[in-house]
């Protein structure tokens, strides 16, 4: 079977994309202590710098699902994908202008209006980002190629701190006071670097002859009734973000504990009100479209179960490390103070990076002992990194290096998987149940790597739920990939959930989430191989051209 080559000149060009994406929103960590304190914000309000990004994504492509249902049309499939990145990247300039302007403004609200407008450019970067990786080759390695983006992403996400930190401070690993002390004059300093970086990534884009424009003209049909199901979902989810956040703008200074347990439940019953919104709307979205017309790319049953798994994948990424603080503080789980977390936060980004270089191998003209070695080597190597990095930062990481024998597990189930997306969702998914239930009835260092290990097993989950979920979709892809990148919201709503739920039965009871969540990419990934071989779709060679 004659394979199309990989386009490695886009694909090299590609890459700087991913590494922004997660360069820019790790260091976001060191921004967040700065506007608490400047601003004598709570921690919860001090999380709208986090929420300001995951909005965005959602409304971003939820406006480029809405302008191109009523051109009937794709618009990024018009402009092309390189277009479409170049202008992804001005807009996060601007918004990183806006950012420079409302901290010299001394205003929380416009700095937050800036982070959305930068998430608002990645929303688009990401929208085009996916499909064009995944057609710059053979369709059978698409998967691989968001891979191989994905692990630049984890790169910049691991040493996006360190990075931020040696700018601002002038060392790897900066105190919460010196976070906390940070002049308005240093965060300017930031975004205006990150903007010229912005601006200068379109200009290699725009310039770069290796990079094809991926334009897609074909029309698609009016999706009415997904246009409507998303606006309903887009005021529910207003309606419990600004009650819930709003509660926290004028609590009473002499509350009783008895109000404000009272108030944190209704917190909680809004929160999840907003996931249950989203997971009837899908699902219901999932049993009309097989019967009726006006849905778009919704009448794909894999699609739309494909958009649960990436809410579900995104959220239970995020709120393992988010909620892993306070797991740590346990006596139970060492009591480590919060000051010594960051290497264990760094293992946990870092696995991502583990699991997504060795997913993407098969990319590489080697011979099949050679990638059996790579396979092998590759893990070992990024985990190397990670202690090296580390190291540099001044973090003591002997502690850590009993963690080979769950990188061993990971590169076990590569070879399990044979490369084949499906089947990987569902081994990694399934490993990943085992691994917080083991987590959850164990405590000390053997709870604390178990749950680390999440990162290993989330690492290839986003491109193999991503590849299955447009497989077929045809003329639709674009949109399709637009209805995905929404579900990047799942970060807004699963971690606060478990967070709420922490205060009310403990943080180590509440990682109960986690389960359910890997639970259902497992299920996920059972349900989406019937689906795509009813439709003629061979599941372990996976394309993304024509309408089945």
């Amino acid at each position: 079977m004659n394979q199309t080559k990989t386009n490695w000149g886009a694909m090299s060009t590609l890459i700087i994309v991913f590494f922004f994406w997660g360069f820019i929103a790790a260091g976001n960590g060191v921004f967040i202590p700065f506007c608490k304190d400047y601003f004598h914000l709570d921690q919860f309000q001090s999380q709208l710098v986090d929420y300001a990004f995951y909005i965005a994504y959602y409304l971003g492509a939820l406006f480029l699902f809405w302008i191109g249902n009523a051109r009937g049309s794709d618009i990024v499939g018009g402009w092309g994908y390189k277009r479409s990145i170049i202008y992804g990247l001005l807009f996060s300039a601007v918004g990183a202008g806006i950012m420079i302007a409302m901290v010299n403004a001394h205003s929380f609200p416009g700095m937050l209006l800036g982070l959305f407008m930068v998430a608002l450019g990645f929303s688009l970067q990401q929208t085009a980002a996916n499909p064009f990786a995944i057609s710059l080759g053979d369709p059978s390695s698409a998967a691989n190629r968001v891979n191989l983006g994905g692990g630049i992403n984890s790169f910049g996400t691991m040493i996006g701190p360190i990075a931020v930190s040696l700018l601002l401070f002038g060392t790897a690993t900066a105190t919460e006071e010196q976070k906390r002390g940070l002049g308005l004059g240093n965060v300017s300093l930031l975004y205006a670097g990150v903007g010229a970086l912005f601006i200068l990534a379109a200009i290699i884009f725009g310039m770069s002859k290796k990079v094809p424009a991926g334009h897609s003209f074909e029309k698609t049909e009016h999706a009415h009734k997904a246009a409507w199901l998303m606006a309903v979902m887009t005021a529910g989810l207003l309606v419990a973000f600004v009650a819930v956040f709003g509660s926290y703008m004028d609590l009473p200074l002499n509350i009783s504990d008895q109000e404000l347990f009272g108030l944190e439940m209704k917190r909680m019953y809004y929160l999840l009100g907003a996931l249950c919104l989203v997971i009837f709307l899908l699902l219901y979205a999932n049993k009309k479209s097989a019967t009726e017309n006006g849905w778009g790319a919704m009448k794909y049953p894999q699609l739309v179960l494909g958009m649960l798994a990436i809410f579900t994948y995104v959220g239970v990424e995020v709120t393992i490390q988010s909620n892993l603080g306070a797991l740590l503080e346990l006596d139970s789980m060492g009591g480590i103070d919060t000051n010594n977390i960051s290497p264990y936060i760094s293992l946990y980004w870092g696995s991502l990076m583990i699991g997504r270089w060795a997913g993407s191998i098969n990319l590489f003209s080697l011979s099949d002992i050679g990638k059996k070695i790579a396979l092998i080597v590759v893990p070992m190597v990024a985990f190397g990194v990670i202690i090296l990095v580390n190291t540099i930062a001044s973090n003591d990481m002997s502690p850590f290096y009993v963690y080979i024998f769950f990188i061993a597990i990971q590169i076990a189930a590569f070879f399990f998987g044979q490369d084949k997306p499906a089947r990987n969702l569902l081994i990694f998914s399934s490993l990943a149940v085992i691994c917080m239930l083991v987590g959850m009835v164990t405590t000390g260092k053997v709870a604390i790597f178990a749950y680390l290990s999440g990162g290993l097993w989330c690492s290839i989950l986003w491109p193999c739920i991503f590849a299955v979920s447009i497989a077929g979709l045809g003329k639709y892809t674009n949109q399709g990939a637009a209805f995905l990148i929404m579900m990047i919201l799942g970060g807004g709503i699963i971690p606060p959930i478990q967070g709420k739920l922490a205060d009310i039965i403990g943080i180590h009871s509440s990682y109960w989430i986690t389960v359910v969540c890997f639970a259902y990419l497992a299920l996920f990934a059972y349900l989406v191989k019937g689906i795509l071989n009813k439709q003629g779709i061979d599941v372990d060679n996976l394309g993304v051209e024509g309408d089945h």
